[in-house]
């Protein structure tokens, strides 16, 4: 993500460090062109509709962004719904997932006229059609397969297994058959599933389209007019130069030897394919000690910044901005959470640092600063994009007088 003119880095058109004269330390920093790129790259190797997991990045200039490129958007919260609308996205393009699904989510939903909603159980099945028939509406849904495949990824990221949370056996395809002929104010024009993240295996996707090219057919014989089949997301990368990635090419092979000549659509679903390469967060070095024989730099930000490496034992790239020393010292890096987990990465190799310097760490665009937190009472960080020069604050950095303003004391707890 970084580039370097003479020896100075640079995001797109904009010297590192002349944000950091801007901004306080962390702060999340993001590449419109890298968004886009990956985004034109995704369309043309795959003749499929692409709707942006929001839950991956959920600021709204990256809505907009990719709106406007064209996506809609999958949303699994009422509130990612809702931020979808602000930033403009055409209802006709929102797809509603998620396994836990109020009343409230639903009627609203309904109201929205959206593009479907994804039903996840034989039970949400049933509360849906009831909610459309005392709304008197007829209600576009789709079916969440779980094909019981196993991503090869962690467990932590698996969403495909039979014993996994999401969607409806696909053991059960007869009750929701069944179900869905009982009913009266649901239209089942889609299928989907989702078998998980940092998919990299070639011949996981190939089970994956296989499975439900089978299963959507026999909906079709079942007798339903099924327009869509969503294939998920879960499209690795690379977070390490050892990380494998998915070769586009090899999969569109893949993908064309299924799909070419069906009459429904095929969309999918990326949200970390497409945002997480062009993130990164700058930190500042705030102490230097040396425990046990560790070298170690404490930074600004910690788990409470980046959940990811104490959630998942994620690893980040982190590089340092000045690498002017000549002398090569390997470093542990720890935020300043009072957590042993705390730690982003472990023994890796920097030029020698001092207090004051600036760290990068990189591909932090997913799953970063929607799962960022204000634990021990360090304010949420600022969000930036970039457009070649322009440099935009798309998320202002939260203020401990902001997070005690949340804090209501009751009145018997009040001194007299």
């Amino acid at each position: 993500m970084l580039n370097y003119k003479n020896n100075q880095p640079y995001i797109e058109g904009v010297a590192v460090n002349d944000i950091i004269k801007s901004y306080k330390t962390p702060f999340y920093v993001y590449s419109q062109k890298a968004i886009t790129e990956n985004y034109v790259r995704l369309k043309n190797n795959l003749n499929a509709d692409i709707f942006y997991a929001v839950k991956a990045n959920s600021n709204q200039a990256i809505i907009e962004l990719l709106k406007l490129l064209g996506a809609g958007v999958d949303v699994v919260s009422i509130g990612e719904l809702k931020r979808a609308l602000i930033a403009g996205v055409d209802p006709k393009k929102i797809i509603f997932e998620g396994v836990g699904k109020s009343d409230k989510d639903i009627i609203f939903a309904i109201e929205k006229n959206i593009r479907l909603i994804n039903i996840e159980s034989i039970n949400e099945l049933m509360l849906i059609d009831s909610i459309a028939k005392a709304m008197n509406k007829k209600v576009n849904v789709g079916v969440r397969i779980n094909p019981n495949i196993d991503g090869k990824t962690i467990d932590k990221i698996s969403t495909g297994k039979k014993t996994d949370k999401f969607g409806i056996s696909i053991d059960n395809f007869e009750d929701i058959i069944d179900s869905l002929k009982e009913t009266n104010n649901l239209n089942l024009v889609g299928i989907s599933c989702h078998v998980g993240s940092q998919i990299h295996n070639l011949d996981v996707f190939e089970k994956i389209f296989k499975i439900m090219k089978t299963t959507t057919n026999k909906f079709i014989e079942a007798g339903f007019n099924i327009e869509n089949l969503d294939l998920g997301g879960g499209l690795a990368v690379q977070y390490l130069d050892t990380d494998p990635i998915v070769e586009l090419d090899k999969l569109k092979k893949i993908f064309d030897l299924y799909f070419k000549n069906v009459k429904y659509k095929i969309s999918f679903e990326p949200g970390r394919y497409l945002v997480a390469n062009a993130g990164c967060i700058i930190t500042n070095i705030v102490a230097l000690k040396n425990n046990g024989g560790i070298n170690y730099l404490i930074t600004d930000a910690g788990m409470n910044t980046i959940v990811r490496p104490a959630l998942y034992n994620a690893i980040h790239r982190i590089d340092a901005i000045d690498v002017s020393s000549n002398m090569q010292i390997e470093y542990s890096i720890a935020g300043p959470i009072c957590e042993s987990s705390d730690i982003l990465v472990k023994n890796i190799t920097l030029p020698k640092q001092t207090i004051g310097n600036y760290l990068v760490i990189y591909d932090t665009g997913a799953y970063g600063h929607v799962m960022a937190s204000d634990y021990n009472s360090r304010g949420l960080p600022a969000e930036i994009l970039i457009n070649d020069s322009m440099v935009a604050t798309i998320h202002q950095p939260q203020s401990i007088e902001e997070i005690i303003q949340q804090d209501k004391i009751p009145s018997w707890l009040r001194s007299s």
